[in-house]
């Protein structure tokens, strides 16, 4: 990331005087976040703004994989296939601090079954199949693994009988009669990788800027004016606008002049649970199964808590959504009749999140069966508005990359300019000079020791929460004068959460919690944390003491009533003279 000053009021320095720009960007969740940093690496100025925290939408809602969408096959989205397998093959590669492996396990409840059903479904049915078999499952694997062989970095798919699924994963229910076992991948944290396509495109084009926090105010004769939140207004003159803002792209092209109806969005909602059984049964695989009504469902361990999803309900309003009870019920029924003998029960939940996914306008009856695949239709100018608008529609956080490449060539070709560079090989953020392998990891962590005076087993820990950007963070707490751990969450330190703070475009408490961090997700935020984390932000944002009594008051609200959320009491303290620091 860049410094406090250039990360923090140099985005507000560069577009806070009205002026010509190429390109605004109005939504900074995946797709906004990855067209900022292709246009940026081609030259184009271009300004991005979300009216929230960059990447803190429906991008903060996902399943949290990187998958090639098996289910896409049933469809008969096989481009979309093609393309999701790439993508993640190449995610895998570009971005290794945030993107690994994660076997996939299929339980079968039958040898034939859903044959016909597939192939109504194939030819445009309306109705999802039901009960798929282990026969269409073998199929669609050896299709899955034909389109994943581009840039091939899994092992290919593999079949087992009843009694092998049993003994690899005993808290199976008996009823099976097989389990398909197949790779995709998962993403540890998908809010830092927003923030880093972000980074990485003010990186490539000094000209480009950035803003969080940040209204449309309105759109007048060719000129956009902005409001950001406590810091003033600015106003841009651009030659194109493209519509990012997923869930809100109807709402902001109304705001533009532009009035359309693309997007019938539908809701995903998911829980995490502190189930240590069923996360050791799991180990480190990921259950992708039917629930009693066709959905597909999955179960896998994130953050050492299990993360059961989600739910597919069509759903408009992306500002008032949260998990229902209804929700919840459904997610524990399925897990319950999938792993009998295990208990799932409300009082394991540690947090739920929901999102509406950015879906194409659609008058499908099942909401599961609307098309993931992306498009982005343009309003041309007219006289009152001089610059054309290009909208994007749908898509998933796999192919954000690939989608932004489409709308990029599009970009470029209207301005007349040409592409300098491809992002297919481009690595993200701390993804950048990654050690590969065990002998490379050594070799960094030896040299960051070097250069920053942190010990060996910190650095492994930054290195793996941060990627390659953990030795400017590591040089941080070196320079430091308090290097101590939070209260309870020992593994973050103060130095670490001020640098964060100072660094990375923090606006409020929520940010550094919820998205900068995985303190709240993760199930084990801390009032004594809570309190620490707003001291430090604080101190490194000017805020007296009651900004930071109500920064703390919106986290506390907002973790309890939209996150099922309830501040864990204090951990023991390590000793009674790191306590007496602390105090």
């Amino acid at each position: 990331m860049t410094s406090t000053a250039e990360s923090q009021h140099g985005s507000e320095q560069r577009t806070g005087v009205p002026g010509d720009i190429d390109v605004v960007i109005l939504g900074a969740g995946i797709n906004g976040a990855g067209l900022f940093r292709d246009l940026s690496a081609q030259g184009v100025s271009c300004c991005i703004v979300d009216k929230a925290d960059f990447g803190s939408g429906t991008s903060a809602a996902p399943s949290r994989l990187i998958h090639g969408g098996l289910k896409y096959l049933e469809t008969g989205e096989f481009g979309l296939v093609a393309q999701s397998t790439l993508e993640r093959n190449l995610l895998l590669k570009n971005a290794p601090h945030y993107v690994s492996p994660l076997p996939t396990v299929i339980p079968i409840f039958s040898w034939g079954k859903g044959m016909w059903a597939a192939l109504r479904t194939l030819l445009g049915s309306t109705s999802a199949p039901r009960s798929r078999g282990a026969i269409l499952i073998k199929i669609g694997l050896m299709i899955y693994d034909f389109y994943g062989s581009r840039h091939r970095v899994m092992p290919r798919h593999r079949l087992v009988g009843r009694r092998q699924a049993l003994r690899d994963i005993p808290a199976l229910t008996g009823s099976i009669v097989a389990t398909g076992t197949y790779y995709d991948a998962k993403i540890t944290h998908p809010e830092r990788l927003v923030l880093e396509l972000i980074a990485d495109g003010l990186e490539a084009n000094p000209n480009s800027s950035a803003a969080n926090y940040t209204s449309l105010v309105s759109s007048s004769n060719g000129v956009l004016a902005f409001r950001r939140q406590n810091r003033g207004e600015f106003s841009l003159r651009p030659r194109l606008v493209v519509n990012a803002a997923g869930p809100w792209i109807d709402h902001v092209n109304a705001a533009l002049g532009a009035p359309s109806r693309m997007i019938g969005g539908t809701k995903g909602s998911h829980i995490l649970l502190k189930h240590e059984a069923l996360v050791q049964s799991l180990a480190g695989r990921m259950l992708y199964f039917e629930a009693d009504d066709g959905r597909i469902c999955l179960v896998y361990d994130y953050l050492g808590k299990a993360l059961v999803g989600s739910t597919d309900l069509a759903a408009d309003n992306p500002d008032t959504v949260r998990c229902e009870p209804a929700e919840i019920d459904y997610l524990l029924e399925s897990v319950r009749t999938l792993l009998p003998g295990m208990r799932f029960e409300r009082d394991q939940i540690v947090y739920a999140y929901s999102g509406i996914r950015p879906l194409p306008a659609s008058d499908a009856a099942i909401p599961g069966l609307i098309s993931r695949d992306h498009s982005a239709p343009v309003a041309e100018s007219e006289p009152s508005r001089p610059f054309p608008i290009i909208s994007l529609i749908g898509g998933k956080w796999t192919t954000f990359r690939g989608f932004a490449e489409e709308v990029a060539d599009t970009v470029l070709d209207r301005l007349g300019r040409i592409r300098k560079v491809t992002t297919r090989s481009m690595p993200i953020g701390g993804g950048k000079d990654f050690p590969a392998d065990t002998t490379a990891r050594s070799s960094w962590l030896a040299k960051a020791a070097s250069a920053s005076g942190i010990d060996e087993a910190r650095l492994d820990l930054l290195l793996s929460r941060y990627g390659t950007k953990a030795l400017p963070i590591a040089r941080h707490q070196s320079a430091s004068s308090n290097e101590d751990r939070l209260p309870d969450s020992h593994d973050y330190s103060v130095s670490e959460i001020d640098y964060i703070a100072r660094s990375e475009f923090v606006e409020h408490l929520a940010d550094i919690v919820m998205r900068r961090t995985t303190l709240a997700i993760s199930g084990s935020l801390t009032t004594s944390d809570l309190q620490q984390i707003a001291l430090i932000a604080g101190r490194a944002l000017g805020w007296n003491a009651q900004r930071i009594s109500e920064e703390i008051d919106a986290v506390v609200t907002q973790l309890n009533g939209n996150n099922l959320m309830g501040l864990q009491p204090e951990h023991l303290p390590r000793t009674t003279s790191d306590r007496a620091k602390l105090a």
